[in-house]
């Protein structure tokens, strides 16, 4: 159990013989995909952009069959009760308290995977609240010290160009909704299959996630991080893909530099949506992983 004195204990613990459909932070509500055994290992997986919870289907029914017990998030700007309007209420900080607050109250530390901006916001809670993770994976993006240094020595700072993009009102939602055709290719030239491409229009054009989504990007620049350059000191497993559009290799070698527990890094042949296209690899270096700790 998380020790409530150390750890100053804010919620009161959930009930974990039974399902977890939602948890609330504040004035937010969250929704949860909770499944595998209810008395399993705990791992929190948590989505990027453009992906919601759903992403870890694939995933979570793998690590099922192996006794782990999988809570998927959907997380700020994609549950229906978490979608505050203001880019300001998106900081990086304020994610990773969404997510350290939900750890919390389960009361006990867990197997933390998180991919693409999920990978980021698993970093953050890290090197805050170590004490609430019994090993990290990060999948695609490494720790941010990795990226800001890929960036000044790398073609990094030009593969993210679409970050800047996203800061502009209006014009990348009417890429998507008002362009489909253009919104599609962008998103083909990522890596995603056709069938991804379907999920992202159900999920994010017809049900309107899409604007609260890019507030990730949009709130970033309106934050008081703690220390981008802070070693994380939980056992680690880093996957990237060498097809990745978004990461770079310098990225990812970088990446070991900032860890400080046990680290062990795996290049695969793949993109950048390795959840969703390559979940037995996933699964099984995670497996690896977590036995040598």
């Amino acid at each position: 159990m998380i020790n409530a004195d150390k750890n100053n204990l804010r919620h009161v613990c959930m009930d974990l013989t039974k399902r977890i459909h939602q948890y609330t932070r504040g004035a937010w509500t969250f929704d949860v995909i909770d499944s595998g055994p209810i008395d399993g290992p705990l791992v929190v997986l948590l989505h990027g952009f453009p992906e919601t919870a759903h992403s870890w289907e694939q995933t979570s029914e793998l690590l099922h069959q192996h006794q782990f017990r999988t809570l998927a998030i959907h997380q700020r700007g994609y549950s229906l009760n978490a979608r505050p309007q203001s880019r300001f209420q998106y900081s990086l900080s304020e994610l990773v308290e969404d997510v350290a607050s939900f750890i919390e109250q389960l009361g006990q530390p867990v197997y933390l995977i998180g991919h693409d901006w999920g990978s980021a916001i698993a970093s953050g809670v890290a090197m805050k609240y170590p004490q609430y993770i019994q090993h990290l994976t990060l999948v695609s993006v490494p720790h941010q010290a990795a990226f800001l240094k890929a960036c000044l020595s790398s073609r990094q700072l030009f593969k993210s160009y679409y970050f800047a993009i996203f800061q502009l009102p209006i014009l990348p939602e009417l890429l998507f909704k008002k362009i489909p055709k253009l919104g599609r290719k962008f998103l083909k030239s990522s890596g995603m299959t056709e069938q991804q491409i379907a999920i992202f229009e159900a999920e994010f054009i017809e049900e309107n996630r899409l604007s609260t989504a890019l507030n990730w990007y949009r709130g970033f620049f309106w934050d008081k991080p703690q220390n981008p350059f802070k070693a994380i000191d939980v056992p680690t497993l880093f996957i990237w893909g060498k097809h990745d559009i978004a990461v770079t290799e310098k990225s990812a070698e970088l990446n070991s530099h900032y860890f400080k527990n046990s680290y062990n890094a795996v290049f695969m042949d793949a993109s950048h949506w390795i959840p969703y296209q390559n979940a037995p690899e996933l699964v099984q270096y995670f497996l690896e992983s977590i036995s040598e700790k």
